[in-house]
This record gives structure tokens, sequence and C-alpha cells, in this order.
């Protein structure tokens, strides 16, 4: 029987915010509230970070997790979150490790709840899922675009023919906060998702992120609204 891991990956360079993984947000790292959150789940037996920076390892270790030194040619601007997770899933192996599941967990989505990945492992458990994903539900999100002409036309929906918010069919939003996956699918398509696949459905205000400098007083204004700075 193998075990069910947490790997957040956190790279040390980004544009948006130099830094991002180690700013401050409500007293401690923004990457501490993904570890924390991973160490609370009573579905997840071991929690990891990689990372190509020294700093933010030595935040994973001083929080009692396991911390991966990534490569720099897997921590580029190009690099893709399969090759972090697939790297990882290498070196936990290499440990003596089985693995049956991977909970990737987004470090720059911090508003969430150690219980939405523990209802979202026992779902992907009772379904028999290979892969899954955290959203939020949408039902009213009407998308436009400037077409080759440059004239606006609707994309999901016809704004001649509107419906009412109860009638149309629920979509949903992948919101990046978490994956579920099994290593042989990530290694068998190099992508996150693949085989049987399933969705956890989050509250709205639990989609958000941080990426550009406004999103931390955003996150900070949700954490404090909903009591979530324990």
């Amino acid at each position: 029987m193998g075990i069910t891991v947490a790997v957040i990956l956190a790279r040390a360079g980004s544009k948006g915010i130099p830094g991002k993984n180690l700013l401050e947000l409500e007293g401690k790292p923004l990457l501490a509230w993904s570890i924390e959150q991973a160490k609370s789940c009573e579905h997840i037996d071991s929690v990891w970070v990689s990372s190509d920076g020294d700093d933010i390892l030595s935040v994973a270790n001083r929080l009692g997790v396991n911390a991966i030194k990534r490569p720099t040619n897997l921590s580029g601007d190009t690099a893709t979150s399969e090759s972090g997770w697939l790297h990882a899933i290498e070196v936990i192996e290499s440990q003596g490790y089985e693995i049956d599941r991977v909970v990737g967990i987004q470090g720059t989505s911090p508003i969430r709840e150690a219980s939405d990945m523990d209802e979202a492992i026992v779902l992907f458990e009772e379904r028999a899922y290979d892969s899954l994903f955290s959203a939020c539900e949408i039902r009213d999100y009407n998308v436009w675009q400037l077409n080759e002409q440059g004239d606006l036309e609707s994309v999901n929906y016809d704004y001649r023919n509107r419906q009412r918010r109860q009638s149309i069919t629920p979509r949903y939003l992948e919101n990046g906060s978490f994956y579920i996956f099994k290593p042989n699918i990530l290694r068998t398509h190099n992508n996150r998702m693949g085989g049987q696949k399933g969705v956890y459905i989050m509250e709205l205000y639990k989609s958000f992120q941080i990426d550009e400098p406004e999103d931390v007083r955003l996150c900070s204004a949700i954490i404090d609204g909903y009591d979530m700075a324990k």
C-alpha cells in the first residue's frame, strides 16, 4: 500500500512579485500557508517542498516538512509544473517510498482549508478517479472577445438569447489551488490530468491567489473577513 504525498512547487524567481513565495501575508511567509494546511490534512502522509531557492527550502525545514532541491533547468520561467512534479516523484521514490497519489498544491493560493484537500482525497478514492482539479462553480460568467475585425462577440453564450441564471448549466472554473493525480498518469501523459477525471468544488472566495502586488491586499482582506488567520 502506497502513500499520499503533497508536493508544493515554489520557485525562487518571480516576475510579478520578486521573492513571492516568501513575502509576508498575515504575519507569515506565503509558502507557510500551504505547508501548514498540508500538514493538517488527515489523508496526506508526507509533505514536500520543491524549490531551487535555499531560502525557500530553509522555510520548509523550519516548518518540519521535506525539502527537495530542484535543478536550475527545471526552475526557469518556461519550466512546467509537470516537470517539477516528475522530478519530485523521482526523488521521493528514490528514498524508498511507494506513492499512490500526489496532491500538487499551489503555494501562491493561500485561501483554502485542510478540509478541502481531505474531502477531495476522499472523493478521489470513492469515485476511483485518476486525476482531479479544484474549481469553483460558475453560472453567469459571460465572456466576450475581439474578433479579427475588431468587433466584440460573445464567446460562451449568445447575447441575443440570454438565459435566466437558474437555467444555465453549471460550469467549473479551474482555480489552480490544488490537483490530485496518480504518478502513472503524470508519467504517461506528461500532464496532471488524464484517465478518469474529477472535480472538487470550492467556495468562490477560495479561488483567489497571489500573482500581482494588489493581490496581497485582496487575499489579506479575505483571510481577515473569513477569520482564516489561525
